[in-house]
C-alpha cells in the first residue's frame, strides 16, 4: 500500500511501468517491421503496442490522479514533479533540436558541399555533374520527382495565429483558476482544446493537399523528409497536448485543482507553451525560410 514516510511519498507496487515497456518496445518493432515492409507483423504489433500505451496512461495517470486527489502528495512531492516536468520539456528540446540540426546541416552545410563549395570542392564533377545545389532540393537524381513546396502564408500562418491565440487562452484559464472563477476557467479551457483541434484539422488538410497537389511527400529527398518529420511530430505533440487539457477540463469540472495546488494544470500549460514555441521556430526555419 501506498505511505507516507516524513517528508517522502512512498508508492505502493504497481504493474504499469511492464504494461509501458512491452508498449513501446512492441510499437517500435512494429514500427521498423512495418517500414521495412516485413510481410504480416509489422502493423498488428505496432497496433498492440499502441493499444499498450494507451491502457498505461490511462490507468497509471488515474492512480496519480486518485492518490493526488485523496491528499497523500506533500511539498516535497511537488518539487519532484515539477523537477520532473522540466526535465521531461528538456528533453523534448532536445528532440527538436535534432531534426532542426538535421534541417541546418542539410540546408547549410550538405547542398553547398555537393554542389562544389568548400571542401567538397571538384567532388560535385565526380559524384552528380548536374545536381544544383539550391534550397528546398529533393537530393542528387531527384528522389522522388519534382515538388512544389508549401506557400508559408496560407494555411501555415493561419495555424500559427491559432497556436498562438491558444497560448493566450491557456494563460487566461490559468488566472482564471487561481482567481477562483471556475466558469471562466471552463469556457478558456474549452476554447484551448477546440483552438488545438482546429489546428490539426488544417495540418492534416495541408498534409493531403501536399501529397494530391505539390507531389511533396516523406519521399521527396531531404526537403520532405525533414519537412514532414518535423512538422508530423509537431502534429503529434498538439494531439498529446490536446488530450492533456482535455483531461485537466474534467478534473477542473470536477473540483481536483485549488488556488495554490494545481501543479497537474501547471505542467500541462508549460507543455502548451513549449508546443507554441516549437511551432514559431518551425513557422519560421521550415515554411519562410
Amino acid at each position: 500500500m501506498a505511505q507516507t514516510q516524513g517528508a517522502y511519498y512512498v508508492p505502493h507496487g504497481s504493474h504499469w511501468p511492464i504494461v509501458g515497456s512491452l508498449g513501446l518496445i512492441s510499437t517500435l518493432s512494429g514500427a521498423a517491421l512495418w517500414m521495412d515492409e516485413y510481410p504480416g507483423a509489422g502493423r498488428p504489433l505496432m497496433a498492440l503496442g499502441v493499444a499498450l500505451l494507451l491502457v498505461m496512461m490511462f490507468g497509471w495517470f488515474g492512480a496519480v490522479i486518485r492518490e493526488s486527489v485523496r491528499g497523500l502528495y506533500n511539498k516535497q512531492v511537488d518539487v519532484s514533479f515539477r523537477m520532473g516536468m522540466m526535465w521531461f520539456i528538456f528533453s523534448e528540446v532536445m528532440f527538436f533540436a535534432a531534426f532542426f540540426g538535421a534541417l541546418f546541416y542539410a540546408r547549410a552545410l550538405s547542398v553547398p558541399w555537393l554542389g562544389g563549395e568548400g571542401h567538397g570542392a571538384m567532388t560535385n564533377h565526380f559524384l552528380w555533374p548536374e545536381f544544383s545545389a539550391a534550397w528546398p532540393t529533393n537530393g542528387p537524381g531527384s528522389v522522388g520527382g519534382t515538388f512544389s513546396t508549401m506557400s508559408a502564408w496560407g494555411i501555415p500562418l493561419l495555424n500559427t495565429m491559432l497556436l498562438l491565440t491558444s497560448g493566450v487562452t491557456i494563460t487566461i484559464a490559468h488566472h482564471a483558476l487561481r482567481a477562483g472563477h471556475r466558469t471562466r476557467l471552463l469556457v478558456f479551457l474549452a476554447a484551448t482544446v477546440l483552438l488545438g483541434a482546429v489546428f490539426l484539422g488544417f495540418q492534416a488538410y495541408e498534409y493531403h493537399h501536399a501529397y494530391e497537389q505539390l507531389n511533396l511527400t516523406l519521399g521527396s529527398g531531404i526537403y520532405g523528409s525533414t519537412f514532414f518529420m518535423l512538422t508530423g511530430f509537431h502534429g503529434m505533440h498538439v494531439t498529446l497536448g490536446a488530450i492533456m487539457i482535455a483531461v485537466i477540463w474534467f478534473r477542473c469540472a470536477k473540483g481536483h485543482f485549488t488556488r495554490d495546488d494545481h501543479f497537474g494544470f501547471e505542467a500541462v500549460a508549460w507543455y502548451w507553451h513549449f508546443v507554441d514555441v516549437v511551432w514559431l521556430g518551425l513557422f519560421l526555419f521550415v515554411y519562410v525560410l
